[in-house]
């Protein structure tokens, strides 16, 4: 359990492109209210306000406007101010905070999707995050096909990282599953190969398990 609070906990939610982290956080976040917990629900990039600008350079426009460091130095200043703004004050006043994604995704994504140094995302994120980590992971996982068809069926403005080559995706994927294989204490796996009343079961018995919710 992190420091900051007594009874607030951090859980993030990972995967690739149509997981459906989205969906699952909003029904995640129902079932803790329903159970007298008081609930905020983020989103990285984003989830304050300066962080939401910074969204909209890495999530919109080409996929070659940046590079994968550039991304990465991105990613973690608007984290830092995703953490002071939102995220740390919840879990100070005791309230359970959901992140649709956070620190792994960057690992994932800019890491073994773009090959950025591994030792280098360590150290960015020791700089702006410091000994701070979720107290419960789950990555949502599903073959690289099916999270894509999905993508584009809810397709916005959002769309720079679908657009990227299936081989990054496939990286991307690997990556999520190595992280979860290297830090079990924290990330459990969830098959989300199914429908949605069966993932959110899956979800919640894992914060039940876990987090004796």
């Amino acid at each position: 359990m992190n420091d900051a609070s007594s009874t607030g906990r951090f859980i993030t939610l990972e995967g690739g492109e149509g997981a459906g982290k989205s969906t699952q956080v909003t029904r995640l976040r129902d079932w803790l209210e329903k159970r007298g917990n008081a609930v905020v629900a983020t989103r990285e990039p984003g989830g304050a306000p300066g962080a939401e600008m910074v969204r909209k350079l890495l999530v919109e426009g080409p996929a070659e406007r940046w590079d994968g460091t550039t991304e990465a130095l991105l990613h973690f200043a608007a984290r830092r101010d995703h953490l002071r703004s939102t995220v740390w004050p919840a879990l100070a006043r005791g309230t359970w905070t959901i992140s649709d994604r956070f620190a792994d995704s960057t690992l994932a994504y800019q890491g073994y999707g773009h090959g950025v140094d591994r030792t280098m995302l360590a150290d960015l994120y020791r700089i702006s995050v410091g000994d701070f980590h979720p107290d419960l992971t789950l990555i949502l996982d599903l073959p690289i096909e099916i999270g894509l068809a999905r993508a584009a069926a809810r397709r916005g403005t959002e769309t720079r990282y679908e657009s990227l080559p299936t081989t990054f995706h496939e990286r991307v994927r690997a990556g999520f599953l190595d992280i979860a294989a290297a830090n079990p204490s924290r990330c459990v796996v969830i098959d989300a190969n199914r429908d949605i009343d069966a993932i959110a079961e899956a979800i919640i018995n894992a914060v039940r398990e876990r987090l004796g919710a």
